[in-house]
C-alpha cells in the first residue's frame, strides 16, 4: 500500500502499486490531462513510472521549466521520426535539448533543402495528430547494439557500444520509431502541438572535423502558441540587430580570414571601445582600484605554477624560442596579477589591494565556434584582482556585486540574474577550502538580499564564481560579469602578507570582471541598442550639414565649436542634396543631425533633428550644448 506524499505535504494512500498518471488522476481530471511527467526523489520519471512503496511525488506539467524541457526533448524525437518516414535511408545520431529548443543530427546522402525542412515539419504535425503512445523499454546493451546495426543505424549502434558492457539501456518507442534516450518523455505525440523548425546547419560527427559532416536540423518547441510567436518575433528582431551586420554598416569594425577571431577596429568602433575603457577606468578609480599592466607573453613555468598548463593547455597559444624556452600568450590575467602582488613585502595595512587591468588575452577557440565579437580568440578583459584578508572577503564581495549592478544600470540593463557556480570535478584545492569560498559568496548575496541560482559543478578550476546574466531589450540573456573567490592561486604561488601580529598569512584573491570581454560587451551593446547608441556612448554625436555652398563656412564654425565643447561632431560639406545627406546619415544611427541653411546662418542658429527623424526646430548653440550635456550626464538612453 504505497503512500504518496505530494509537494503540499498531503498524502495519498493506495491499496495497489500506482503510476504517476494514476496519482495525477486521483488529484483531479484537469491535472491528469495536463500531466507530462513526475519528479520523485529529485529524479524525473515518465507518467508510466510505477510506485510499489512509499514515495514523494510532484506532478510535472508544461507550466514547469522541467515540463518544457521534456516537451522539447520529445519534439526532437518527433523530428527524427518524421525524417525516418520521409527519408528512410537517413541515419539518426543525437538530438539534445538546447536553449529555447532542440536539434537533431542526421547522416544522409544529399543535403536537406528548405523545401525538405517544410515537409519534415508538416510530417511532424501529422505524427503528433496521430497521438501515438510513447513507451519506455529497457534492453541489454548488446541486444540494442545488434538491433540498431540490423536496421542500418550505425551511428546509434556506435553510441550504444560506448556504454559499459553489461549495462542496460533505455529506449523510447513511438509507433515504428525507436530511439535511445534516458527520458522521460511525453506520454503521447499528441502532447506536442507547438513547434517550428528554424534552420539547417552542418555538424561533424562527435564534433571532430576528421569525421563525417552531418546535417543538423534546429527547431523550437513551446507549451503555448503565443510563446512560440513571441520567440519567433524575438528571433526576427535579433536578425535585424545582428552586430555582424550592423558593425560594418555603422563603420565600427570588420573581421577577415587572415586574422580569425580577431577584430579590425575602425575609428568609430575604436572610439566606442575606448569610451567603455574610459568609463570603467573612472568607476574603478572611484571604487579604490589601482590600474596595472602585465606582459602578454610569459614562460611556461608560470602557467604550470598557476595550474593553467595542466587544466587549460589545449586553449593556449604557445611558442618555443631558439634556446628552447616555451612561452605562452596569456589566456588569463590572473598569474600576472599574482606576480605583481609578490613584488615587495605587503602588510595588512595594504589590504584590500584592488588591482585592475585592461589585459589582452588570447585563447584558442575552434573555428566553428567563432562568432563575430561574441566569440573571439583575441580580446580585452576588464579584469581586476583583489587581495584581501579572510575577514575582508565578504565585504569585498558585496562591494563588487553592488558595483557591477550599478554599472549595468548605466548601460540600460536593469534585469540581471546572478548564478552561483560551485566546484567542478576537475579542480585544485581541498574540499575544506572550497567549502569556505562557496560559503563566502553565498553569504555575501544572502546578506545583500540578492536572489541567485545555484549551478553545481560549473565553477572555475581554482574557485567558485558568481556570473551576472543580463537580459537585453528583446529578452535575450547574456552572461557577462564574473566574481571568483580563490585561495588556491595564493597558495600555489606562495604569496603572503604580514599580519598585525607580524605573522605571515595568505591573502584571499578575488577575480573580478564586469564587462568580461570588451569585444563581446561591445557586440551585446550593438544588438541591445540596435546600433543606436545613447548619447554618452555614441562614437559620433552629430553631423553638421550645409544646404548649399554658401553656408559651408558657418557649418565648419558650428562643428568646431561643438567639438571644442567636448562633443564628437563631423561636418558634411559635400555638394549633395540635403535630403540625400539626411538619409545617408540616418543609416548611421547618429543621435543628432544639424542642418545649416541661409536662415540659420543669418540668425546664428542651428536646425536640429534627433534620431528617428524628430524635428526639434531651430535653437542656439548654447541651448544645444546644454541639452547634450544633460543627455550625456543621464547616461543610459531609451532603447
Amino acid at each position: 500500500m504505497p503512500n504518496i506524499t505530494l509537494p503540499d505535504g498531503s498524502v495519498r494512500s493506495f491499496d495497489h502499486a500506482v503510476t504517476v498518471a494514476e496519482v495525477a488522476a486521483s488529484i483531479g481530471a484537469g491535472l491528469a490531462k495536463a500531466a507530462i511527467a513526475g519528479r520523485t526523489d529529485g529524479k524525473l520519471v515518465d507518467l508510466s513510472h510505477r510506485f510499489e512503496a512509499d514515495a514523494d511525488l510532484a506532478i510535472v506539467t508544461d507550466k514547469n521549466a522541467e515540463g518544457l524541457e521534456i516537451i522539447r526533448h520529445s519534439t526532437a524525437h518527433l523530428l527524427a521520426h518524421a525524417v525516418k518516414e520521409l527519408f528512410p535511408d537517413a541515419q539518426v545520431t543525437i538530438g539534445p535539448v538546447i536553449d529555447n529548443g532542440f536539434y537533431y543530427d542526421f547522416s544522409y546522402k544529399r543535403p536537406f533543402t528548405p523545401e525538405d525542412l517544410q515537409a519534415i515539419e508538416q510530417r511532424m504535425g501529422e505524427i503528433a495528430k496521430r497521438e501515438i503512445p510513447v513507451h519506455r523499454e529497457v534492453w541489454p546493451r548488446d541486444k540494442a547494439v545488434d538491433f540498431f546495426k540490423g536496421i542500418g543505424e550505425h551511428y546509434k549502434a556506435e553510441i550504444i557500444a560506448s556504454i559499459p558492457a553489461g549495462e542496460d539501456v533505455s529506449l523510447y518507442r513511438q509507433g515504428d520509431f525507436i530511439d535511445l534516450c534516458r527520458g522521460p518523455h511525453v506520454p503521447s505525440t499528441g502532447k506536442l502541438k507547438v513547434f517550428k523548425l528554424t534552420k539547417l546547419a552542418g555538424a561533424y560527427w562527435r564534433g571532430d572535423s576528421k569525421n563525417e559532416m552531418l546535417q543538423r536540423v534546429y527547431g523550437t518547441a513551446w507549451a503555448k502558441k503565443d510563446e512560440l510567436d513571441a520567440y519567433l518575433h524575438m528571433i526576427e528582431e535579433a536578425e535585424k540587430r545582428d552586430h555582424r551586420k550592423l558593425g560594418p554598416q555603422l563603420d565600427f569594425f570588420h573581421l577577415q580570414d587572415e586574422a580569425p577571431g580577431a577584430v579590425f577596429w575602425h575609428p568609430r568602433g575604436w572610439r566606442l571601445f575606448n569610451t567603455l575603457i574610459g568609463y570603467m577606468r573612472e568607476r574603478q578609480e572611484e571604487a579604490g582600484y589601482v590600474e596595472v599592466n602585465t606582459p602578454d607573453v610569459m614562460d611556461r613555468g608560470l602557467w604550470e605554477t598557476s595550474g593553467h598548463w595542466q587544466n587549460y593547455r589545449q586553449n593556449m597559444f604557445t611558442t618555443v624560442t631558439e634556446d628552447e624556452r616555451v612561452f605562452a600568450l596569456k589566456p588569463m590575467n590572473c598569474p600576472g596579477a599574482v606576480s605583481m602582488f609578490a613584488q615587495g613585502l605587503k602588510s595588512y595595512r595594504d589590504l584590500p589591494l584592488r588591482m585592475a587591468e585592461f589585459g589582452k588575452v588570447h585563447r584558442y577557440e575552434p573555428s566553428g565556434a567563432l562568432h563575430g565579437l561574441l566569440r573571439v580568440r583575441h580580446f580585452t578583459q576588464d579584469d581586476a584582482h583583489i587581495f584581501c584578508t579572510e575577514d575582508q572577503m565578504e565585504q569585498e564581495c558585496k562591494d563588487v556585486v553592488a558595483l557591477i549592478l550599478d554599472i549595468y544600470k548605466d548601460f540600460g540593463f536593469d534585469n540581471v540574474r546572478i548564478k552561483l557556480s560551485t566546484r567542478p570535478e576537475n579542480r585544485i584545492g581541498s574540499d575544506e577550502t572550497w567549502d569556505r569560498l562557496e560559503g563566502a559568496l553565498a553569504a555575501a548575496l544572502e546578506h545583500m538580499g540578492m536572489a541567485y541560482e545555484l549551478f553545481p559543478g560549473e565553477g572555475a578550476f581554482y574557485g567558485p564564481k558568481l556570473e551576472f546574466v543580463l537580459r537585453d531589450t528583446i529578452g535575450r540573456d547574456w552572461q557577462c560579469g564574473t566574481l571568483q573567490v580563490d585561495m588556491n592561486l595564493p597558495e600555489r604561488f606562495d604569496i603572503h602578507y604580514v599580519a598585525e601580529d607580524n605573522s605571515r598569512r595568505r591573502p584571499v584573491m578575488l577575480h573580478r570582471a564586469l564587462f568580461g570581454s570588451l569585444e563581446r560587451f561591445t557586440g551585446i551593446l550593438i544588438e541591445h541598442y540596435a546600433g543606436a547608441m545613447p548619447m554618452w556612448l555614441a562614437p559620433q554625436h552629430a553631423v553638421v550639414m550645409n544646404i548649399s555652398e554658401g553656408q559651408a563656412d558657418y557649418a565648419t564654425e558650428v562643428a568646431a565649436r561643438l567639438r571644442k565643447a567636448g562633443f564628437r561632431v563631423e561636418a558634411d560639406l559635400r555638394n549633395e542634396k540635403i535630403n540625400y545627406k539626411i538619409r545617408e546619415h540616418s543609416v548611421q544611427k547618429l543621435p543628432y543631425q544639424i542642418v545649416i541653411g541661409d536662415k540659420e546662418k543669418a540668425a546664428g542658429l542651428v536646425a536640429v533633428r534627433a534620431r528617428g527623424g524628430q524635428d526639434l526646430g531651430q535653437m542656439s548653440l548654447d541651448s544645444l550644448i546644454e541639452r547634450w550635456r544633460r543627455e550625456v550626464e543621464a547616461k543610459a538612453g531609451t532603447v
